[in-house]
């Protein structure tokens, strides 16, 4: 309909065009009105100006809407003019299609902040980089995994760990490895996953990074409590009527007479079986308080008077006379929500360790300090400069049954990872031999 119209008045005003200069021609042949011929010639021009500038206006709109199109410049609005209905279907037209590309757009757009606000709120870091090691996208998770502000290429991430960079250059595509970073006094155990994609002509790779040292904590803390309960309970079901029996005779023959020597052996053996069945059901029933550790009573608690109360235990200690506890909260109304009963047990466990490391220290130094990290969360440190842990002792210090004393158990220790996991939170140590060591806590 809008090229009909078009057509028809292009059509018109060339018949009344046609019919002008036919006119002209007649009175220039045929009569001597000049006046007339002259206003024939005026409306003839008249005419052929009217069909160019028609032909014109209708490329002009035609080439200002190509050009808002090309530049997506949806600004250009085609109003409706009374330069007949041909020109205003036209107008209508490019300004329904300007509207439809403004829509199409502004969904795009929307999609765009969309993925953008997912991309940047996801909980697993996220690097992408070309072939040079320009870095395209670089999300928050991966910034507050690597502590690190935006970056535009791999290389200034090498000052943070050159074997982390080494290793997102070298994963081949569809690759899945893990990465041990150290950071501060943290461990992190990094998965990470690699893939390649095409943007715009150009090869760019994809990795995901995510700290899972928590979950592989919780897993090989479940781990070791099936394996405790498993164990727990066939030695239990063992020992407990070889103890009973090893009682009852050990009784029967102490209110008999003894006669001869051997009867005398027999019952110093039995006594024996007695005591080391009572010293291994003792022992195994320690080793179930990894399976019985309560549920947390969550309260919001001050800092300060955890500190304070903790001291107060610590002063029971043998050697707490000798060696004073310091300790530094900041802010000074600093809090925590936990569990105040299982969070002094952990902080007295980590206190009685520190003693063991100082007890013949010349100088021996141990504090108590909280405050916040760079993430915001509440951090409590126990440090003192004993022996401290070798490198090799490090990682496995919180494995049950592994201890470095010789008169330990092995469960202290599992016990605060245990009890810092209800809490949502982690416990970690560094340690220079003879220097210092530091236990940390961090709540979530």
């Amino acid at each position: 309909m809008l090229f009909k119209n078009f057509r028809l008045r292009v059509i018109l005003r060339v018949l009344f065009l046609l019919l002008t200069l036919y006119t002209l021609v007649y009175l220039i042949h045929e009569t001597e009105l000049y006046l007339t011929i002259g206003i024939v010639v005026v409306l003839g021009i008249y005419q052929i100006y009217s069909l160019i500038r028609l032909m014109d206006k209708s490329n002009l709109q035609m080439a200002q809407f190509l050009q808002a199109v090309r530049y997506a410049d949806f600004s250009q609005s085609f109003k409706k003019t009374a330069a007949g209905k041909s020109f205003t279907a036209l107008q209508e037209a490019f300004s329904l299609v300007m509207q439809d590309f403004q829509r199409i757009r502004s969904e795009k757009e929307e999609h765009y902040r969309y993925l953008q606000t997912v991309v940047q709120h996801v909980g697993v870091g996220l690097i992408a980089f070309d072939g040079a090691g320009h870095i395209e996208l670089y999300n928050s998770a991966a910034k507050r995994l690597l502590n690190t502000p935006s970056v535009s290429n791999l290389k200034a991430l090498a000052a943070k760990s050159p074997d982390l960079v080494k290793k997102i250059n070298d994963m081949p595509r569809g690759s899945r490895d893990l990465f041990k970073l150290q950071q501060g006094d943290d461990l992190l155990q990094i998965a990470m996953h690699a893939t390649e994609f095409q943007l715009r002509g150009r090869s760019l790779k994809l990795v995901s990074l995510q700290n899972i040292q928590s979950e592989l904590e919780e897993q090989e803390m479940e781990a070791w409590q099936k394996l405790i309960r498993v164990l727990t309970h066939e030695i239990m079901n063992s020992i407990t009527p070889i103890s009973s029996l090893a009682k009852t005779v050990d009784e029967t023959l102490r209110e008999r007479e003894i006669m001869d020597g051997d009867l005398q052996d027999i019952q110093e053996a039995v006594s024996t079986i007695h005591k080391r069945s009572d010293g291994l059901l003792h022992f195994v029933e320690s080793y179930r308080q990894l399976t019985r550790i309560p549920r947390p009573d969550f309260q919001m608690i001050s800092v300060q008077e955890l500190f304070k109360r903790v001291c107060q235990l610590a002063e029971h200690e043998p050697v707490a006379k000798k060696i004073p506890v310091a300790s530094s909260v900041r802010p000074d109304n600093l809090k925590v929500t936990a569990d105040p009963e299982l969070i002094e047990q952990v902080l007295l466990n980590l206190l009685r360790n520190a003693f063991d490391a100082l007890t013949s220290h010349p100088d021996p130094e141990v504090s108590l300090t909280a405050d916040l990290d760079n993430n915001s969360k509440v951090t409590i440190k126990v440090t003192d400069n004993g022996s401290g842990i070798i490198s090799e002792a490090q990682e496995k210090i919180f494995i049950p049954f592994f201890t470095t004393k010789k008169a330990g158990s092995g469960i202290g220790l599992s016990l605060s990872r245990q009890i810092m996991r209800q809490h949502g939170g982690s416990i970690s140590v560094s340690s220079i031999p003879d220097v210092k060591t530091t236990f940390k806590l961090t709540f979530s």
